[in-house]
């Protein structure tokens, strides 16, 4: 084969990951967004594919908050533990491996910025305190931190975290795939698994579950039951149904071609959700199922069934 071919093939296919990383780096940053007149924080959030609740919390806003034209709101990057965090119902207050300490919140403080100060999710937050989506900060208040530092070293400089963040675009683009596959790892194909007999495929990295395989437009049905907290599109997601539990937990269906269920209602184990979406990068029929416990990602094979 040509040698010139070779290496000029060579820096094509590095270019390419580059760019996949770039793009998908690009994907997850936070921008701001200048609101305009008639925006609502819904209608943001269907132009970025975030839930509303992400740019409430992110923005210290409750549900009489109204948006005024001009100003300005943090867009948070994407992050599906958060949003199934943040949509579900209070979570019992969970303790961090490294101890925790006191916050006393200052004003222009928010859950989104603490939780950058500290290197936490908003969903660690929230579970360390044991709040609910609603939740909304006052200065004076006290808030569970981890009890780690709150800097961090760069080129021997101690650089406070929210200065050291930057502001990007989000791109009108296709997201690089964000899945890392277990080859080494195969899961139960006679569970109850939301489709029928599926090769069930471990998934790892910013999505944490199971791959799914389906049949072309096959029924998509709840595995366990309880109220719809989420649907709709969600960046890099696709369509997806958040089902949170009598138990808290959280099932996240990503990946579905339609969606015929509705936000509150109360679905039973085998009720139908959707369909089984095309997945834009393998161009084949399937979905993705992930289990969420206060944001943290569980092994969908042990969750609950019925």
């Amino acid at each position: 084969m040509n040698r010139k071919f070779l290496i000029v093939n060579h820096r094509a296919v590095i270019f390419l990951v580059i760019s996949c990383l770039s793009m998908n780096s690009l994907l997850s940053a936070d921008t701001k967004y200048t609101v305009k007149k008639g925006d609502t924080l819904y209608s943001i959030g269907r132009k970025y594919q975030l839930t509303v609740q992400e740019l409430r919390t992110a923005n210290n806003m409750d549900e009489s908050d109204m948006l005024k034209a001009g100003s300005v709101i943090i867009v948070p990057g994407a992050d599906i533990g958060n949003a199934a965090a943040l949509t579900a119902a209070p979570s019992e207050t969970a303790q961090t491996s490294g101890g925790r300490q006191e916050y006393l919140v200052r004003k222009g403080d928010t859950f989104y910025g603490i939780s950058r100060k500290y290197h936490i999710t908003l969903s660690e937050l929230f579970a360390m305190n044991g709040l609910g989506s609603g939740a909304v900060l006052k200065a004076g208040q006290k808030l569970f931190v981890p009890a780690a530092t709150a800097e961090k070293k760069t080129d021997g400089r101690t650089v406070p975290v929210e200065q050291d963040r930057k502001q990007q675009p989000i791109p009108d683009l296709p997201s690089a795939d964000p899945r890392e596959y277990s080859a080494a790892k195969s899961g139960d194909s006679q569970l109850e698994w939301p489709v029928r007999n599926p090769s069930v495929t471990y998934v790892k990295g910013k999505v944490s579950g199971v791959q799914l395989s389906a049949k072309k437009n096959e029924p998509v049905t709840a595995i366990r039951a309880g109220t719809i907290m989420y649907c709709g599109l969600y960046r890099g997601f696709g369509n997806v149904v958040f089902i949170q539990s009598k138990t808290g937990l959280i099932y996240a269906y990503s990946g579905l071609g339609t969606v015929s269920v509705k936000k509150g209602e109360y679905l039973v184990f085998g009720d139908r959700l959707g369909t089984a979406g095309v997945d834009t990068i393998t161009s084949r029929p399937q979905l993705t199922l992930m289990v969420f416990q206060n944001g943290t990602p569980i092994d969908p094979a042990k969750a609950p069934r019925g």
